[in-house]
């Protein structure tokens, strides 16, 4: 869609538009990204999303009133269908599928508001960020923030390695009443912690997770943000700081590893064949030499240093595995008895997956009643949402990669990457909030390389 300008509107006779009031400022953005560890540390984390999402839905609103039209992104439609379907599931939260814990429709309204209010936010995230121009958000600005997020998921991560009990008490969850605060699914969100500490190869270890709250979320997010770390040192006129991104991209393999993240290990593979193959088409041969290299470097560091030990003992440790395979059929057989629309949310399994008598306590909040949809947004969207929330959410982001295919730049790369490993991701990770705000954030690159006419 053509970009009008505010010299550009002609003169009705009428009051001069108020360019002011057609600008879109780019701090809503950009202090998302540029202060998130400083959010984090407030225990404003995700909820950041939400907050930032009201000035921004009225800076588009005046904007739209000042005269200047918005674009929607190409493919909308899915995206509006996905969340149509997540507002109608919402009727169905009082159903209790079979194998799950009984409970009332008013008992699950909360969560599944949150989930709607999350993807609003991140819905006003997407035409917030695809409609800002490059004289008030330029791209290669935004790649460094996003750049600057993967410093970020490696610095937590290696405090998670040496620090694995630190944690301390935010500014807003000393605010919380203290039945509040102490809810589990409250504490991932306000309370700041290095790690989760968990039993995955025999004994208790620590596993990153700061700032993004859960361990898987952080690897998701190290697949999702690696790749604008490369592009920005790319652009970076200095040989300064590409010299220190090398040496990020080096020291992230130690927490990548130490995390035990099957997950990560997957997608970062997924991400170099990905990109490698768009190299190799677009006849940049040099690539499979660099990933050659790459790869060999990094057999030689596993080979001889203890991080090979401790990738040999999490394939030989897949206590996880049960339990998701229980899950997806708990998640499939729940879809197959309402394939429509879901049920509005997530359930707690009957027990867990031997036995229907182990079940949740005060002393043990993840002893059995697993949470069906909870391993993988896959999963989630199908159990959750049906085959039309599903069908929606994979439609948008699938037109996405293929409207924008022939963006052969750096960033049209990195974006499409990033989105593509969302994929193999979602079959065991979920993706509500941050992961799927770098989603969308990937998506409105593309969108905007191809305003801007710059794909390759």
């Amino acid at each position: 869609m053509t970009q009008v300008s505010a010299a550009a509107v002609p003169s009705t006779g009428g009051p001069a538009p108020d360019v002011r009031k057609m600008a879109l400022p780019a701090w809503p953005v950009a202090s998302i990204l540029a202060f998130y560890p400083v959010w984090w540390a407030l225990g404003l984390g995700v909820l950041i999303f939400a907050l930032m999402a009201v000035p921004m839905l009225f800076l588009l609103i005046r904007r739209r009133t000042a005269g200047r039209p918005l674009r929607l992104p190409p493919g909308f439609v899915w995206w509006v269908v996905f969340l149509v379907a997540v507002v109608v599931s919402i009727g169905a939260l009082g159903a209790d599928p079979a194998g799950t814990v009984a409970g009332h429709a008013t008992g699950r309204l909360l969560p599944a508001g949150y989930k709607f209010l999350m993807y609003g936010a991140l819905t006003v995230l997407l035409v917030y960020a695809g409609n800002l121009t490059e004289a008030e958000l330029p791209r290669r600005r935004l790649v460094r923030l996003l750049g600057w997020l993967f410093v970020v998921t490696v610095l937590g991560g290696l405090l998670g390695m040496v620090a694995g009990n630190f944690e301390f008490t935010s500014p807003v969850e000393w605010l919380l009443p203290s039945g509040v605060r102490n809810k589990g699914f409250v504490q991932s969100l306000v309370h700041p912690y290095a790690a989760q500490i968990m039993d995955i190869v025999g004994d208790s270890q620590p596993r990153p997770a700061a700032p993004w709250g859960y361990t898987n979320t952080w690897g998701n997010n190290f697949c999702l943000l690696a790749g604008w770390l490369v592009v920005a040192a790319g652009q970076a006129r200095s040989g300064k700081a590409k010299f220190w991104a090398v040496v990020c991209l080096v020291v992230s393999v130690v927490p990548a590893v130490v995390s035990l993240n099957r997950g990560l290990w997957i997608g970062v593979g997924v991400l170099v064949l990905y990109v490698a193959v768009r190299y190799v088409l677009a006849g940049r041969l040099w690539i499979i030499g660099a990933v050659t290299v790459a790869g060999a470097l990094l057999g030689v560091a596993l080979l001889a240093t203890p991080l090979g030990d401790v990738v040999g003992a999490r394939l030989d440790n897949g206590k996880s595995n049960g339990v998701r395979s229980f899950l997806i059929d708990r998640a499939l057989d729940g879809f197959r008895e309402s394939p429509v629309i879901g049920y509005g949310g997530t359930r707690n399994t009957l027990g867990g997956r031997n036995s229907i008598t182990v079940g949740e306590s005060a002393g043990c909040e993840r002893c059995g009643n697993f949470t069906v949809g909870g391993n993988g947004q896959l999963w989630q969207l199908l159990y959750s949402h049906g085959a039309v929330g599903t069908a929606g959410y994979l439609g948008f982001f699938a037109y996405g990669l293929w409207r924008f295919r022939r963006d052969r730049s750096a960033i049209g790369v990195a974006a499409s990457a990033a989105i593509v490993t969302s994929f193999s991701a979602m079959l065991w990770y979920n993706s509500l909030v941050t992961p799927l705000a770098f989603m969308v954030l990937a998506f409105a690159l593309l969108w905007r390389n191809s305003i801007e006419g710059e794909t390759t």
